[in-house]
């Protein structure tokens, strides 16, 4: 990445573009002597009825503001979107892979400025606008800046109502709430951001998930976004985006990389719950009235079980797929910085030996009856559970040690 220069160099850049004249070629090409301030990134898929009008945009802000401003197309188009952006004036780069979110990363690494824009070419974002989402982030004042269209203007048919009042809203819910971005539209495409800011987000999906992982690992770095209100109007061309499909793609990366929520919440509550259902069963507790006995011991007993396998998945989750967000509760912590092969196993076997001891005893007083007699019954349930979760201790740290050693080799 070329190393930000100072606010005062870019408005120095900035002025000696302005005072070049109003030309054709207020855009900078590749081979410019004036290096550019601002890399305007565009991925295009068949834009040919948009593209024109987006770079014209461009333009205007760079005329307006007096930005130093290349545009960079990242383009994986059959029709005319190359040729259009290149007579536009435009940067054109063809990445050798699919996906929307490596169309960007491509572009990426092309760019030269210190600052970068980014949007779709279908007219949707007015990128007239960009220096206002640009200046926030040359003040210092934000790492990121997010065109929020909830929180902006919405034109008529340009979006539909199941993402303006329910796709949208509900993944920025997720996002909000697994990763503390704090944004009212997280899925909003219109974005500016230093250019060094790359180099900690360490970006890697490929496809439509990409605007997902951008914020999700903003958040998890603590970095500043910001937003102001845009409008977001009616695209140009044929839509590319598939509802259900792309918003699964969302929830699911959402899900996979924050397995504290996905793995480690479900799991504590579930045991809470569990072992709190044998205890009053074994206590005889009552509950409205009604006295909890066996079926609610062994109901206990099986929350406890598919807790401790739920909890089990959180911990592996973090070892063997370095999340974004990371699980920050005690137990998953502990057992993934402080455990190892011996100390896991003993703890299990420890575990084991006592359901075993209790279950021995349990029977030992069922034979003293002439097995007439069956002691308490709601006990064989919390032996036999112990003797479950004592055996999976003991057999995931053998996994769990298996798994560090691959992923050292």
């Amino acid at each position: 990445m070329v190393s930000t220069k100072s606010t005062g160099e870019h408005q120095s850049a900035s002025v000696a573009l302005s005072k070049e004249g109003e030309t054709d070629n207020i855009l900078l090409g590749p081979e410019s002597d004036v290096e550019p301030t601002v890399s305007v990134v565009m991925p295009t898929m068949n834009e040919e009825e948009g593209v024109e009008t987006c770079i014209e945009l461009v333009k205007d802000a760079v005329r307006r503001s007096g930005y130093s401003t290349e545009v960079v197309i990242s383009d994986d188009s059959v029709d005319r979107t190359p040729e259009i952006a290149r007579e536009a004036g435009a940067i054109v780069v063809e990445p050798d892979e699919p996906g929307y979110g490596y169309a960007y990363r491509y572009a990426f690494q092309h760019c030269r400025g210190d600052y970068i824009i980014i949007g779709d070419a279908d007219t949707t974002y007015d990128f007239e606008q960009f220096p206002e989402l640009l200046d926030p982030v040359v003040r210092g004042e934000a790492d990121m800046v997010m065109g929020s269209r909830l929180e902006g203007e919405i034109r008529d048919g340009a979006m539909p109502p199941l993402h303006e009042y329910v796709g949208n809203p509900l993944l920025t819910k997720f996002l909000n709430v697994f990763y503390g971005a704090g944004v009212s539209d997280a899925h909003s495409g219109f974005r500016a951001f230093r250019a060094d800011v790359l180099d900690e987000l360490d970006l890697e999906t490929a496809g439509m998930e990409f605007a997902s992982e951008m914020i999700m690992a903003a958040g998890a770095q603590d970095l500043t976004i910001e937003e102001i209100p845009i409008t977001y109007h009616e695209r140009e061309g044929e839509a590319t985006l598939e509802s259900f499909q792309d918003g699964w793609r969302h929830v699911r990366f959402m899900l996979l990389n924050a397995p504290n929520y996905l793995f480690s919440v479900p799991g504590a509550l579930m045991g809470l719950f569990g072992i709190g259902v044998m205890l009053a069963a074994t206590y005889g507790v009552s509950i409205g009235g009604v006295t909890l006995g066996i079926h609610s011991a062994i109901a206990g007993s099986l929350f406890t079980l598919l807790a401790y396998q739920v909890a089990s998945m959180g911990v592996f989750a973090t070892l063997t797929s370095d999340p974004i967000q990371r699980p920050t509760d005690i137990v998953t912590t502990a057992v993934v910085e402080h455990m190892n092969l011996e100390r896991m196993s003993t703890i299990g076997l420890l575990i084991f030996t006592a359901g075993a001891v209790y279950a021995t005893w349990l029977v030992i007083r069922w034979a003293s009856t002439g097995f007439q007699r069956l002691p308490m019954a709601t006990g064989d349930v919390i032996a036999f559970t112990a003797i479950v979760v004592g055996a999976q201790t003991v057999f995931n740290a053998f996994f769990m040690s298996a798994t560090v050693d691959q992923r050292r080799a």
